[in-house]
């Protein structure tokens, strides 16, 4: 349904704000985003006391190269920093770490960045956002509710994500949801239908589906019955994609998110190889023509 479709004001002006499709932030269809994966981040097991300026540098070559090679738009995130603290629990040193580079890789690319904070660091992402000028966030757990590998039971954040992006004057911040995510398992009863179903009446601007872990691809007829529940949002594919499957999630997908094929030999921990960028928008640039 149309925002203009509503009769009363505040539901115009309320669903008027949301995402009506990707195209509309990334100026192109079926965007690919790519993942500025940080190092270590101060606090974090691996960290091995770097000063801030050297994780900087490493950010923004990893920024650059993926714009070089194509790519319509970039989340930065803390994938190092394992084993994950979960929520609210994410401690301030490695938020205020990932905004201070955020902000440097907004100010040195030309496309939209958005920001993820494992696992499901919804107050340090919109704060991050806000602070930093990203256009969106990744919403791991925006409804529902489920046990995440570390072992800690996570619960949807809807209603306080909300209230604070409104607080915050952010509700240009676009909010990208998970759908059954990896690197968990939802609680029983909570199935496909339903977590779409939750999530997209709860405000979420895109749907993003994957794996079981990272790297790992949904599956086709997951990510065509998530478009087919919620045939007016935007659905991402959220991991797992290679230059051998994309056209198959892109006959369904609105999009998608790429971290690790675009690494050297695709590996996740290494940098980002140019090459592989390319290669793999050279075919989505053939997919858009044929669509």
């Amino acid at each position: 349904m149309s925002a203009q479709e509503f009769e009363v004001e505040w539901a115009r002006e309320f669903y008027g704000k949301r995402l009506s499709s990707l195209e509309e932030l990334f100026g192109v269809k079926k965007p690919i985003i790519g993942m500025v994966h940080l190092p270590p981040l101060p606090g974090s097991p691996a960290y091995r006391g770097e000063p801030i300026e050297e994780i900087i540098e490493f950010a923004l070559r990893d920024a650059l190269n993926l714009v070089e090679g194509g790519v319509d738009g970039l989340i930065v995130e803390n994938m190092w920093d394992l084993p994950y603290f979960v929520g609210e629990s994410v401690p301030p040193e490695e938020i205020a770490a990932q905004a201070v580079i955020t902000r440097e890789v907004v100010k040195s690319v030309n496309v939209p960045v958005g920001v993820n904070i494992i696992h499901n660091g919804w107050r340090g992402e919109i704060a991050i956002a806000k602070a930093a000028g990203a256009k969106f966030i990744r919403v791991c757990l925006l409804t529902g509710a489920m046990v995440w590998d570390t072992g800690e039971i996570d619960h949807g954040c809807a209603a306080k994500l909300l209230r604070l992006r409104k607080a915050l004057y952010a509700e240009d911040v676009k909010l990208f949801a998970d759908i059954l995510k990896k690197h968990a398992v939802m609680f029983p009863g909570i199935d496909l239908k339903t977590h779409v179903e939750w999530t997209e009446f709860y405000m979420a601007d895109a749907l993003i589906v994957t794996g079981r872990m990272t790297g790992a691809p949904p599956s086709v007829e997951t990510v065509a019955e998530v478009k087919r529940l919620a045939p007016h949002r935007p659905v991402l594919v959220g991991s797992g994609c290679n230059p051998g499957n994309i056209r198959n999630f892109l006959k369904y997908a609105d999009g998608a998110i790429v971290g690790t094929y675009f690494k050297k030999g695709g590996i996740a921990q290494n940098p980002v190889d140019i090459e592989r960028v390319k290669k793999f928008m050279e075919i989505v640039k053939e997919i858009r023509k044929q669509a």
